[in-house]
């Protein structure tokens, strides 16, 4: 560094050479001055800030891998960093934790941890939690914008069926894709709707047909078109399966479970109509047949695919497991007590309807639930009054766990939609930056530019504008998530 020898340093004997303890540290943080004791630094000796009670004695080397600048005059350490977020660092010093104030960045913070050499460790629960969801949601946009660069870039170097079967996965599970993309994904959620009214309509007795034996059958005009139905769900099915880079975890997957239950037992009531009369006898293929077809009612789970709001609920409803267990508890416990005391209160009535406990469970479940069938109901006076607390208790006990279960269908929800303009803006941000670097202008940091491939030899083309994104995408943001690096990236920014 020119003009570093000019400076003279603390001569020996000065209040430097005192013992660590009395030394007083005046460091300046993003124009923030700040007095700090050697005794209250030296609590922490692997930090950053204890570290400067005896850098003097290793000359402006030590000091600069330290600070960013210093003044022998006033003795003062300078650090270019946030003032705020090191507000809240100095915490550990006096109360042994750091608390995050509200409105700083988690990563951010994180990054000023990482900086300042103090432990997470000593991060408060509650700030550990938001950290962590920040770093999730940075890892889903990461997930989001992958996918989307692969579904941009094209492999030459790929066969030509791998690349077919990269296209018929994109066109089957992405509608956003392409124009007929979405107009197959249209026609597959009309064909459900259309399969679960056939489904229904075959059950009425006026479009039902009498067989040679005089048994109800459906339409044959309802069965052609059920059949058409299930003639779709299997082609799309078997094409998805063919096409997808992970079969295993394709078919261990719930929503094609879904489809499997869906379709299998049109072929096995086929089967067993066609082959199973050879086996056993006539009546029970036809039971075995109808409990089959019981199961057609799985296919409507099938809307849950082309639909982004069951999926919220879906979600929303596997995280408030908690609050469902704690409904059920409560409902529980209130139907085992006001049915034994119905149960006990009723008995002095020479016609009771409660004949013993376990039948009052019914009876506790739909006063509880507010339903009140009306088939059984108190007659005592006693026995009317358990009632009506009862039923207050029921609205009680439902109402006290569905508000969380309403915020966590709203966050999961929001969260979603902010995570898709999240993916999009970076998506706009690496396509800027692809350009910008191509006309030599500065995209990214020094040393960004020192992880940039070799140029590609004479004779070959130039990478293509995808190739240009994923490079942009493992610059700016994978670094962030294997913190390699500290650099602020534009997700680093609270939304």
């Amino acid at each position: 560094m020119d003009g570093t020898g000019e400076r003279s340093l603390p001569e020996p004997g000065s209040q430097d050479s005192r013992a660590g303890d009395d030394i007083e540290i005046v460091v300046n943080v993003g124009g923030v001055r700040q007095v700090l004791y050697g005794d209250l630094l030296s609590r922490y000796p692997e930090t950053r800030l204890a570290e400067l009670i005896h850098c003097l004695a290793g000359g402006y080397d030590t000091i600069f891998s330290l600070c960013d600048d210093y003044d022998p005059g006033k003795r003062e350490f300078y650090f270019d960093r946030d003032p705020d977020a090191f507000k809240c660092v100095i915490e550990v010093y006096y109360f042994g934790e750091v608390h995050m104030k509200k409105g700083i960045c988690p990563i951010c913070f994180k990054s000023e941890m990482d900086f300042w050499k103090v432990d997470l460790k000593f991060l408060d629960d509650c700030c550990k939690s938001h950290l962590s969801e920040k770093r999730e949601e940075l890892e889903e946009i990461a997930r989001r914008v992958q996918l989307i660069l692969d579904d941009l870039g094209v492999d030459t170097a790929e066969g030509r069926w791998r690349r077919c079967q990269k296209c018929v996965w994109k066109f089957l599970e992405k509608p956003e894709s392409s124009c007929p993309a979405r107009v197959v994904a249209v026609l597959s959620f009309l064909l459900i709707l259309v399969s679960s009214v056939v489904m229904c309509m075959g059950t009425i007795p006026e479009l039902q047909v009498l067989d040679a034996e005089g048994n109800r059958v459906e339409h044959p005009t309802l069965e052609n078109v059920e059949t058409a139905c299930i003639g779709w769900f299997t082609l799309e099915y078997l094409l998805r399966l063919f096409s997808s880079p992970n079969k295993l975890h394709f078919a261990l997957s719930f929503m094609n479970i879904v489809d499997v239950l869906a379709i299998l037992p049109f072929y096995v009531s086929l089967t067993l109509t066609h082959l199973g009369a050879r086996m056993m006898e006539l009546t029970n293929v036809q039971q075995a047949v109808q409990a089959l077809r019981i199961m057609r009612i799985a296919r409507i789970f099938k809307l849950a695919r082309h639909s982004s709001g069951l999926q919220t609920l879906t979600y929303a409803l596997k995280r408030s497991f908690k609050e469902l267990g704690l409904l059920l508890m409560y409902l529980a416990v209130g139907i085992f007590v006001f049915s034994a005391l119905g149960y006990t209160m009723e008995q002095s009535h020479p016609e009771t309807l409660f004949k013993s406990i376990p039948q009052s469970f019914w009876w506790a479940i739909i006063t509880m639930t507010t339903v009140g069938y009306g088939d059984i109901y108190p007659k005592t006076t006693l026995g009317k009054l358990n009632a009506a607390i009862s039923f207050l208790c029921g609205v009680i006990a439902i109402a006290l766990p569905i508000h969380p279960i309403i915020n966590n269908f709203v966050r999961y929800y929001n969260k979603q939609r902010v995570l898709e303009t999240a993916a999009r803006h970076e998506l706009e941000l690496m396509e800027l930056n692809s350009g910008t670097s191509g006309e030599g202008k500065a995209g990214g940091s020094r040393g960004d530019l020192d992880h940039l491939p070799p140029p590609e030899p004479a004779g070959k083309e130039g990478p293509s504008w995808s190739s240009r994104l994923k490079l942009s995408h493992s610059d700016t943001f994978i670094p962030l998530l294997t913190e390699e690096k500290h650099h602020r990236t534009r997700l680093q920014s609270c939304k």
